[in-house]
């Protein structure tokens, strides 16, 4: 351990011990897993941007409406009598990180996370460009507020002002929809000022992040480091540090030329501290696994480096699980995480299941609060009703008519004979059902109503139908 006993432990890596901001200057990282971390980022950041622009039939591909309770996923529209699908996906979604977890520790959090992309392949990129790498950062951090500074500092921080800003205007097109927000941009700011308003809001928050909570936002905000504890396990893979290889008999040694290591029994690290000056978040990996690492793996580049030079096997840092360091176990296919898969594919099933039963049009049928029934000539029985019937395709559903299925009776429409429901929108109004006295068995009677589009039926529907109580 690089830290007297479990110390470490005792506090997070970006407070100090006066208790104070520890700010993070790391090292600009390279290699090859830095490299692959590049194309996956760079890939997903096109997906996030790209998005709520691309439209598949009529669709936006991906928008979140949580005000009118609107959502589109992958092109599928979902309203609120779809919200089942909705918790269903979001449960999905929970499990199959908690695998991933389980079998490769916080893989999302280093490789996929959109803090950790935006944080480390843009503002940091960013800042390596401005104040340079590790120790021109920690100079300039030093130095007096002179020209230089200045202009540095201003220059960053207006570059991320306008990027804040670029991520909010996305942000919002993912909450409102994409051409809403083309639209209040081509009228322009004033005639929108509540919309305006917002956006410079998601543009504060994006700029606090990013301009100064950065890594604290994965070590303080984000439950999922307090979740790996739990779900990690001694054969979960994460980025670990190979501390048989490491420290071998008599510890760690700094380098020195042309020195027999082995005979003298010290390990392959000689503590020259680059996986530490190249963490985002401030720790030594040495350590063991942390509430802070996020498996950025850029530890591992930086080792793989270091024993580059001194003609060293790579790896003594690098993916691996406990079990695998402390007994060379490989990687099983553990109880728990065929546990984890069976609850997924379950789930993915019922899922898949759902959306293939779904119906494109949502029909709901409900007598008018307060209302009895009316008896009329002919002893004919009738009940008012108001329906809703939610379009969720891209076209109109039109000559959309109402008929008795359950009863012989007769549906009426306050409105006209038929009428059209618009693509994905609405269709709202009162009718009334009349059944014959005779064909009523009970006070309050289960009947079906079949919904009809140009004489085809399109959906079914139940409700209750009052009548005088029978004495048969």
């Amino acid at each position: 351990m690089s830290q007297d006993g479990e110390n470490f432990r005792d506090s997070i890596g970006t407070i100090n011990d006066e208790g104070k901001r520890a700010w993070v200057f790391p090292k600009k990282p390279s290699g090859n897993f830095y490299q692959y971390r590049k194309y996956v980022s760079y890939f997903l950041l096109a997906i996030l941007f790209a998005s709520p622009f691309i439209k598949i039939n009529g669709n936006q591909f991906l928008m979140f409406n949580v005000l009118e309770r609107r959502f589109n996923i992958f092109g599928f529209p979902f309203w609120p009598q779809d919200f089942h699908l909705v918790v269903v996906s979001m449960i999905i979604g929970v499990i199959f990180i908690a695998l991933f977890t389980v079998a490769w520790g916080r893989i999302f959090c280093g490789w996929m996370c959109p803090q950790t992309i935006f944080m480390e392949m843009v503002f940091r990129r960013i800042e390596y460009w401005i104040d340079g790498d590790r120790g021109a950062q920690m100079k300039l951090d030093r130095q007096p507020w002179n020209a230089e500074k200045i202009r540095k500092r201003v220059t960053k921080w207006i570059i991320f002002f306008l990027i804040s800003f670029l991520i909010a205007n996305v942000f919002l097109a993912y909450l409102i929809g994409s051409d809403r927000l083309l639209a209040y941009i081509a009228d322009g700011p004033l005639v929108h000022v509540s919309t305006m308003v917002s956006l410079l809001i998601f543009t504060a928050v994006f700029y606090f992040v990013f301009a100064w909570f950065r890594e604290q936002v994965c070590i303080i905000a984000c439950p999922y480091g307090r979740m790996q504890g739990v779900l990690l396990d001694d054969k979960s893979v994460v980025v670990a540090y190979d501390h048989k290889r490491g420290e071998a008999e008599n510890g760690r040694k700094k380098f020195r030329k042309n020195e027999d290591r082995d005979a003298l029994g010290f390990g392959d690290c000689i503590d020259c501290f680059q996986c530490v000056n190249v963490c985002p978040t401030g720790i030594d990996i040495r350590n063991g696994t942390q509430l802070e690492c996020v498996n950025c793996t850029a530890c591992i580049d930086e080792c793989d480096t270091i024993m580059e030079k001194i003609d060293k096997p790579k790896g003594l840092i690098r993916y691996a699980s406990e079990a695998n360091i402390e007994k060379k176990e490989k990687f099983k296919f553990t109880p728990r995480l065929k546990g984890y898969t069976a609850v997924l594919t379950v789930l993915v099933g019922i899922l898949v299941g759902m959306l293939f039963l779904r119906n494109d049009v949502e029909a709901n049928i409900l007598r008018l609060p307060g209302q009895l029934y009316e008896h009329k000539e002919g002893n004919i029985i009738s009940n008012v009703y108001t329906y809703k019937l939610v379009n969720k395709t891209v076209e109109d559903v039109d000559n959309v008519s109402f008929k008795l299925l359950s009863h012989k009776g007769t549906v009426k429409l306050v409105s006209g004979d038929s009428f059209v429901v618009p693509a994905q929108d609405l269709a709202e109004g009162t009718l009334f059902i009349e059944i014959n006295q005779a064909a009523i068995k009970s006070d309050k009677e289960k009947i079906k109503v079949g919904v009809y589009s140009g004489g085809e039926l399109i959906e079914t529907t139940k409700t209750a139908f009052l009548g005088p109580r029978s004495y048969n």
